[in-house]
C-alpha cells in the first residue's frame, strides 16, 4: 500500500451515471490488474475504494458510477484538482491461470477491471473473449475500448435493447478454458452456477478502512473468513461459500 497525491488530468460521463477520471501519480504499487485504490474526499470520513481499469506510465484510469454522495463529489471535480489516493490495495487477478483462451463477464461497474485484466492476457498472447452486462443501452459503455484491444466483445442487455438480451450467462461461449468476472452478487452467483471451468471472482464489497483492519468485510470461505480488502478483491471460485 501507498499514499500519495494524483492530479486530475480528465474527469468525463461515459454515460449519464458512469465517469472516467485519469490521474497522473506515482502508480509503482499497482502491479496486477483486479486492485484498487481508496479516494480521500473533504468532509468525508471514509475513503472511497474504486477499482482499477487501467495504469500506464503514471497515469491510473477509475472508471466509477454515481451512486452516492462520495461518487458525487468526484463527479463534479475537474483537471488540475488533486486527490489523496491509497494505491496497491488489494491482491488482483493471477493470471497465470488462464490458460490460452480466457473469458471475461463483467456486468455494470464490474466492467472496469476487466479492462487492465484483457490488456494483460492479449498482451501475453492469449484469446480473450469479453461479455459484459448492463440492464440497457443506455448504460453500455467501454464496449469499444475492448474491441480496440483485440478482444471478441459481446454485450448483453437485461431489457433487450441492445446486444443480446438477458444476463452475461445468456451468452457464455462453448471454448474457454479459464474464466475472470467481476460485477454484483446476483450475477456472480449466476457465473458460479452456469460456468463449468475454473475461474477468479473479484468482489464488490462495502469497505471501512479497505486494508485489512477493520474487518469489516469479511465474507466466509472453505478455509474461513477472508477480508474482501486484503485477502480479496479476487478469490478463487473453489473457495468461496455462498450464503444461502
Amino acid at each position: 500500500m501507498k499514499q500519495g497525491l494524483f492530479t486530475i488530468l480528465k474527469n468525463e460521463p461515459l454515460t449519464d451515471a458512469v465517469y472516467r477520471m485519469v490521474l497522473s501519480g506515482d502508480t509503482e504499487a499497482i502491479t496486477a490488474p483486479g486492485q484498487f485504490v481508496n479516494i480521500k474526499l473533504d468532509g468525508l470520513y471514509l475513503r472511497r475504494p474504486i477499482s482499477v481499469c487501467d495504469c500506464v506510465d503514471g497515469e491510473l484510469t477509475l472508471v466509477y458510477k454515481v451512486v452516492g454522495k462520495g461518487t458525487a463529489q468526484m463527479s463534479a471535480m475537474t483537471a488540475g484538482e488533486q486527490l489523496d489516493v491509497l494505491t496497491g490495495l488489494g491482491n488482483g487477478y493471477d493470471t497465470a491461470l488462464s490458460g490460452q483462451h480466457a473469458l471475461l463477464l463483467g456486468g455494470g461497474v464490474g466492467v472496469p477491471p476487466l479492462y487492465m485484466l484483457a490488456k494483460t492476457l492479449i498482451a501475453q498472447g492469449e484469446t480473450v473473449s469479453v461479455v459484459l452486462g448492463f440492464n440497457t443501452a443506455a448504460e453500455v459503455f467501454y464496449e469499444q475500448e475492448f474491441k480496440a484491444l483485440g478482444a471478441a466483445v459481446t454485450v448483453t442487455t437485461v431489457d433487450g435493447s441492445y446486444g443480446t438480451k438477458g444476463f452475461v450467462t445468456d451468452a457464455l461461449p462453448e471454448n474457454y478454458e479459464y474464466f475472470f468476472t467481476c460485477g454484483p452478487e446476483p450475477m456472480l452467483k449466476a457465473v458460479y452456477k452456469y460456468t463449468d471451468t475454473e475461474g477468479q471472482f473479484s468482489f464488490e464489497e462495502r469497505m471501512g478502512c479497505g486494508f485489512g483492519a477493520c474487518m469489516g468485510c469479511s465474507c466466509k470461505t472453505v478455509t474461513g473468513y477472508k477480508r474482501i480488502c486484503k485477502d480479496g478483491p479476487v478469490l478463487k471460485k473453489e473457495e468461496i461459500l455462498w450464503d444461502a
